[in-house]
Parts: C-alpha cells; structure tokens; sequence
C-alpha cells in the first residue's frame, strides 16, 4: 500500500507564504517524479509544479518566480514553497507521485487526499 500525506495547508493573506508538505510512505521501490496540482471549485485540476528524478522542475506560468517545487529523495518528501501568494491561488492541493512499487512495476500514478489553502485580500 502507498500513501501520500499532505500538510502545510492553511489561510493567509494575500502577498504572504505557505509551504505545503507530501510525503510518501509504503511499499515503494522509486519514485520517478513527484509534483503538486490543484482544484478551485468549479474548475478542472491543473498542474502547478513538477519534480523529476533526474532533477527537472516544470511549473505552470500562473506560478513561476512564486512558488517553489523541492524534494528531499531520502525522505520521499516533496514540497512546494508558495510566496507572494494572490487570492487566485486558492485551491485545493494535491500531491502526485509516479512510482514503482518494485523494481520490475511499472509507474503509476498516485494522489495524496489534498490539502486547502486559502488566500483572502
């Protein structure tokens, strides 16, 4: 079984910071990439950073130069650093990692239960 658990979600003003958490825990062989996406009511959910194994880091436009995606591989542990943070950020937050549970898996994809993070003016 695999499980991703988010933290770090919360209200704040517009202009400040959050950093959210994901960790991932289980039966886990690799992880080929991690990333955060998220879901305003309403909307569809859009990827807002990625996290390769190899090091790349993909963000969506709406977030670059404010938001920052990092992973601790030792600990299976995303983050993403959100700054100067805008009411249009408010979302749900959910982590995905694509992982292999054994050496010879495939990759697949999987969803942390998200995390709410709310901007006011």
């Amino acid at each position: 079984q695999v499980r991703l658990v988010e933290s770090g979600g919360g209200l704040v003003q517009a202009g400040g910071s959050l950093r959210l958490s994901c960790a991932a825990s289980g039966s886990i062989s690799s992880i080929n990439a991690m990333g955060w996406y998220r879901q305003a009511p309403g909307n569809q959910r859009e990827l807002v950073a990625s996290s390769s194994s190899s090091g790349n880091r993909d963000y969506a436009v709406s977030v670059k130069a404010r938001f920052i995606i990092s992973r601790d591989s030792g600990k299976n542990t995303v983050y993403l650093q959100m700054n100067s943070l805008k009411t249009e950020d408010t979302a749900g937050y959910y982590c995905n990692a694509a992982l292999q549970r054994t050496r010879y898996s495939e990759s697949k994809g999987y969803w942390g239960q998200g995390t709410q993070v709310t901007v006011s003016s």
